[in-house]
């Protein structure tokens, strides 16, 4: 083995011993953990020393060819769960610093019953859905491609026909209920049997919402560019789409009872024949209060934070700021503008400085 490889090799070993001080083996399998691990995770070194629970590292030994997905999908969660929030008081960026123990992605949030709780657990299914079904249809598996169901048929009268390949969500689906329901009846106390079942229920939502948002695709075909006939087939939507129905659905959600029976019911008695559907999100506690800072829970405060002053909306100082007030100090950018190309062969720009006003909160 040469210099070169032998120093590729080391860099690499020394990326994972940091990755393993990150989430040892007895881990709470926080599979969340792999979409901030911007260096891959080689599929070579094995499923047992990954941030999984018992059941996960078991399907990951089965079909290890899914890894890179299941990183995609976490990556595409945690990125989505940034960007609808940026602007909030919450603004899911509670655990962007490295873990010191087995804490998990999210902390507080991820245990707390919490709206927050509920949209975190819908965003991750769908971005799981959403990287499984695209490596699908991009022919990277071996046991799904294209949905088959729809290459036969379609409507002559309207002439149309299915064709291309229409993404299986199906299978999307099936392996994200396989990789992050866990039974019920596995588990213990009334407490974690409620919180249990509501994570499972906001996790089928944002299968729902990637499920939801399929549409229809179409190329014409016919002489000089008519379009005589078409071949249709179905996509899933960007998946800032399905982040932003399930930022709606979050907005809207509803709020169940602690104790659990047969089934879940909302929390309030007069609404307790309003039936609760598979696509709400829901939670069980009311959100604390993300103004201050909170150490015990994790909760950064919104100290500091900039605000846009002129704005009445979330990211608006009044609101953003809880009404503590906001300071306020310039900033001074300086850039290259006005460019142009002399012959021969250089680019002449000029230096241009601007002052603009930067709002934080108090």
């Amino acid at each position: 083995m040469d210099r070169a490889a032998l120093q590729g090799l080391s860099r690499l070993c020394a990326l994972w011993a940091a990755l393993l001080t990150l989430f040892p083996c007895g881990a709470q399998g926080n599979w969340m953990w792999l979409g901030i691990a911007s260096f891959g995770v080689p599929e070579k070194l094995g499923c047992a020393s990954l941030p999984l629970n018992s059941r996960q590292k078991e399907l990951c030994k089965r079909k290890p060819y899914l890894l890179p997905s299941i990183c995609e999908g976490a990556r595409l969660g945690i990125q989505e769960c940034r960007s609808q929030f940026r602007y909030e008081r919450w603004n899911c960026l509670a655990a962007a610093a490295a873990p010191s123990d087995t804490s998990p992605l999210f902390g507080y949030e991820l245990s707390s019953g919490t709206k927050e709780t509920a949209f975190i657990y819908a965003v991750m299914a769908a971005g799981l859905v959403h990287s499984v079904t695209r490596s699908c249809s991009a022919g990277n598996m071996t046991e799904c491609s294209c949905d088959t169901t729809l290459q036969n048929g379609g409507s002559a009268n309207e002439g149309w026909h299915w064709g291309g390949c229409s993404d299986d969500v199906q299978y999307g689906m099936w392996f994200s209920r396989k990789f992050l329901d866990f039974p019920i009846r596995n588990t213990t106390g009334k407490d974690s049997k409620v919180l249990l079942a509501m994570n499972l229920h906001n996790n089928e939502a944002g299968r729902q919402a990637v499920a939801k948002l399929m549409s229809l695709d179409c190329r014409c075909h016919g002489v000089s560019g008519s379009c005589a006939v078409k071949t249709c087939w179905k996509t899933m939507s960007s998946f800032e789409k399905i982040g932003r129905l399930l930022k709606d659905k979050y907005e809207n959600s509803v709020q169940i009872s602690d104790k659990i029976k047969r089934k879940m019911h909302r929390r309030e008695k007069d609404q307790r024949k309003i039936p609760i559907h598979k696509d709400d999100l829901l939670y069980i506690n009311k959100s604390p209060n993300y103004c201050v800072e909170d150490k015990k829970l994790g909760i950064p405060g919104t100290q500091g934070r900039e605000c846009n002053r002129t704005s009445e909306g979330a990211d608006g100082c009044n609101l953003l700021c809880c009404g503590r007030g906001y300071n306020t100090h310039v900033v001074r950018h300086v850039e290259r503008c006005e460019c142009k190309f002399i012959w021969c062969c250089y680019v002449r720009c000029r230096r241009c400085e601007s002052m603009t006003d930067v709002h934080t909160c108090k």
